[in-house]
């Protein structure tokens, strides 16, 4: 049969192959672009970027936080008083809601996990400085207090996953 016969048979013009072939490659250029972003722990970054962006964002409010008080007594602790609580809570607050625009955003990864990883290191403090609202009895068991600090464990655990994975510009939002 005629290729012009056919066309006109169909009714429209029948795409040759290298043309489906190429839709083909950008289709699945695209998808495995989205592998890779999903093996690049970007849905990671961004899971941690929100929670560090939502408790940031917290504290710019006076009283919305639930370890407004905490972060006061130990940033008064570990700067000697030398910063006033109520500008401390407010340089927590953008230090937290940076490295949260920052993961989310994917940009300049690699210093935002460092940053992100000597907040969560000063997290721990208060298990030094303040163990009476800490633990109850021994240091196995935790106030509810103690158990909010001591989750971050699983925050520094993803954030060294993400270190060592290697950096990539293409995003997925």
């Amino acid at each position: 049969m005629e290729p012009n016969l056919l066309k006109k048979l169909i009714g429209h013009y029948v795409l040759p192959k290298t043309i489906i072939f190429k839709k083909f490659q950008q289709n699945n250029r695209y998808h495995m672009k989205i592998k890779e972003q999903i093996s690049n722990n970007h849905i990671l970054a961004i899971t941690i970027g929100l929670v560090y962006l939502w408790f940031g964002g917290l504290k710019f409010f006076a009283h919305l936080s639930p370890a407004e008080d905490l972060a006061k007594n130990t940033i008064e602790v570990l700067t000697f008083g030398f910063i006033p609580a109520n500008i401390a809570i407010i340089l927590l607050a953008i230090w937290e809601t940076f490295i949260g625009v920052f993961l989310i955003l994917n940009v300049f990864r690699k210093p935002v996990i460092i940053l992100a990883l000597v907040h969560m290191i000063l997290t721990f403090t208060p298990f030094i400085f303040f163990p009476n609202q800490s633990f109850n009895h021994s240091p196995l068991v935790f106030t509810l207090l103690g158990q909010y600090i001591f989750k971050n464990v699983i925050i520094i655990g993803a954030l060294l996953t993400l270190y060592k994975q290697p950096f990539s510009v293409n995003r997925v939002i």
